[in-house]
């Protein structure tokens, strides 16, 4: 059964390019048309669900283009996303492959365009073609290293700042991206659901990020100005007493006033009103 939604397209054969071959690797001619016919690809708008956390597995979803933010809820309803599905990413495959409930939920960031193969029409394409079983493992040890991160930056770091920093410095480039400016178009919200904090408190590290010179977001893009002052900070090795004295004005006062007993406003609001939570693009990039 094909995922139904509103507003989701269904493409036409003409209009899919043949991709998803190369999601498994080098496949022969035979096994590239098989994968054809099983697979059906879907466009989907922003805001979609394509399955949720407990929901019985349908069957997997490979990511072509776009953004998939997989994540898990409590029961008090605090979210947590777990990573970011990329292109070319296999989705739902432990559930596919076990048979048992879609252990996260998965959202779309943006549009996307994926491809839906049926749990078991893809088991049947497995067991007759072992190249595709190789890939599969592949991606499910991708999987398994992408939780064992995340496991070791929540309960490993010490602070909510560790975590950010580590997250800034381990983001994964996308293409134009380079060493000192990424792409980075996550509201405070969704920052502050990778690394399991609030909202407040990232609005307030990126605050300080600014102030001590390591990192700067100017709209979905972040310049990394100190990268290696940024790796002390997620080793808890950062000294920022020499920026807690620093003087918020030109006149050498150091007390944030301009001279005529008017105070200027902190670097935090200064800060958190050019750098508000409307400034994070929730589309991806």
């Amino acid at each position: 059964m094909i995922p139904a939604y509103e507003h989701v397209s269904v493409l036409r054969p003409r209009e899919v390019e043949c991709t998803s071959a190369s999601v498994f690797g080098d496949l022969a001619r035979n096994a590239r048309e098989e994968l054809a016919e099983i697979s059906t690809t879907l466009r989907y708008p922003a805001g979609i669900a394509l399955f949720t956390e407990g929901e019985p597995s349908r069957g997997i979803f490979i990511l072509r283009s776009g953004r998939v933010k997989l994540f898990l809820c409590s029961g008090e309803g605090k979210t947590l996303i777990l990573r970011m599905g990329k292109p070319g990413d296999l989705l739902g495959l432990p559930g596919t492959l076990s048979g048992d409930q879609y252990e996260v939920t998965a959202e779309t960031l943006g549009p996307c365009q994926l491809t839906f193969i049926k749990r078991e029409l893809f088991l049947r394409f497995m067991n007759a073609h072992k190249e595709v079983c190789l890939a599969v493992a592949g991606q499910l040890s991708q999987i398994y290293n992408s939780a064992c991160h995340e496991l070791r930056c929540l309960g490993l770091s010490h602070s909510a700042r560790e975590k950010l920093a580590k997250l800034l410095l381990e983001w994964p480039l996308s293409p134009g991206d380079t060493p000192t400016r990424i792409k980075f178009a996550f509201r405070h919200e969704e920052v502050a659901q990778m690394i399991g904090t609030s909202r407040e408190t990232v609005s307030r590290l990126f605050a300080e990020f600014k102030r001590w010179e390591l990192v700067e977001l100017n709209g979905s893009t972040l310049h990394f100005h100190n990268r290696a002052s940024l790796q002390a900070v997620t080793e808890g090795k950062f000294a920022a007493a020499k920026f807690a004295a620093k003087p918020t004005n030109g006149n050498g006062n150091g007390n944030g006033s301009n001279g005529e007993g008017k105070s200027h406003p902190s670097t935090e609001q200064r800060v958190g009103r050019k750098y508000s939570d409307s400034d994070f693009h929730a589309d991806g990039v």
